[in-house]
């Protein structure tokens, strides 16, 4: 059946292939942050491992709205590793990486996030997607804020 919700098949892919890149950064993200949630050392260990839990647990919902609006506008979501591979702008996290450049690795990747929101808008706001607008902004919202609290723990 034909997908009829006042935007053009054209638009609706436009759209879809941006979120498609949301969505890889957002798990490459995920994936960073969880495995430097197991890994991370040092006097911070707490601190860091909680909040690195907060942050890949609110990912991990992130990733299932996000793969759920592109299947809502008729395209299939990415969904294995090459394919995220192939879309991210996050490079992955490296073994033996010190709790200081975890955390400055972890706020350039939600900064990248954010990032790569804001180039959809443009792309959204033509179509008059409301709803990809409001899931945008609430993830811009939430990585900024994740970001500026990472950021904080680099203050000396």
């Amino acid at each position: 059946m034909s997908i009829n919700i006042g935007m053009s098949e054209a638009q609706r892919k436009t759209i879809a292939e941006g979120l498609a890149k949301v969505l890889a950064d957002s798990y490459t993200l995920y994936l960073k942050t969880h495995n430097y949630h197991w890994n991370v050392e040092g006097p911070q260990f707490r601190t860091l491992h909680l909040m690195f839990e907060e942050q890949y647990t609110e990912l991990a919902t992130a990733v299932d709205e996000i793969a759920e609006r592109i299947r809502a506008l008729g395209f299939p979501a990415p969904g294995s590793y090459s394919e995220y591979a192939a879309l991210t702008s996050i490079k992955e996290g490296k073994p033996g990486t010190n709790a200081t450049t975890m955390i400055r690795e972890l706020v350039e990747g939600q900064e990248t996030v954010v990032r790569t929101c804001r180039v959809l808008l443009p792309a959204v706001d033509e179509a008059s997607d409301e709803p990809t607008n409001d899931l945008l902004t609430n993830r811009m919202q939430t990585h900024e804020k994740a970001a500026w609290m990472l950021r904080a723990l680099l203050e000396k």
